[in-house]
């Protein structure tokens, strides 16, 4: 949990295609409607330092880059998003909506690249000093729809992966969520867009609601 102030903290995870720009923005829209001050972000990226890394990490053109070193570079870009962006945002009471945190990497590197998942979680553990999201939504899609989904041309150095590497990288993101099940809401991406935005916000009124909870439990806590 991201015990941060009063700030809460939501992570978009799935695979390529699943739509998670569209439901961050959805998701962002609704909360400034109920007054809170959004912050709205991605991986690898939110900072300077951090959008100069995506480019060098994504973008074709800058030679080879192996497994180890694009672990870290995806970690590095994080360790400055969390110390200059997220933690910040929510010290101020802010809610950070990012597409894509940690359990990217963990899929990613850790099981598409076969960099072990237990290596990159504890990698990113210290790059983020532990920082972990309230809940996280998995927008699940079959990487076949989700390159369909795509824009034709232009795809980056993972999205232009070959599909057997994303169903493993699909399925990661499936394993922690069984895993974890309090940590995650999975949706079916091939849903409409209304009916996934609907679920994430229930998402959020329960999380809001069990700390009301926790803060009536507390003796001189308010409800």
């Amino acid at each position: 949990m991201s015990a941060e102030g009063t700030g809460l903290f939501i992570a978009f995870e799935g695979g390529d295609g699943a739509g998670k720009s569209t439901q961050s923005a959805l998701l962002a829209e609704a909360l400034r409607k109920r007054g809170l001050t959004v912050v709205q972000t991605r991986e690898p990226g939110g900072t300077e330092i951090g959008e100069k890394l995506r480019s060098l990490v994504l973008d074709h053109g800058h030679g080879e880059i192996d497994a180890r070193t694009e672990a870290l570079m995806y970690a590095a870009a994080r360790a400055a998003h969390v110390e200059q962006l997220i933690r910040p945002a929510l010290a101020r009471g802010e809610a950070v909506i990012t597409d894509r945190y940690i359990d990217s990497s963990v899929a990613y590197q850790g099981i598409g690249r076969d960099l072990g998942t237990e290596e990159i979680r504890q990698l990113n553990s210290w790059a983020t000093a532990s920082l972990w999201p309230d809940f996280t939504v998995i927008l699940d899609v079959d990487p076949v729809e989700g390159r369909a989904r795509r824009a034709p041309g232009g795809e980056d150095r993972l999205e232009s992966e070959p599909d057997t590497f994303h169903a493993q990288v699909r399925q990661a993101f499936l394993d922690a969520a069984e895993a974890a099940p309090e940590r995650y809401l999975v949706i079916d991406a091939r849903q409409d867009v209304e009916t996934i935005s609907e679920a994430i916000l229930r998402r959020v009124d329960e999380v809001f609601a069990a700390r009301r909870q926790r803060a009536a439990a507390v003796p001189g806590g308010q409800g």
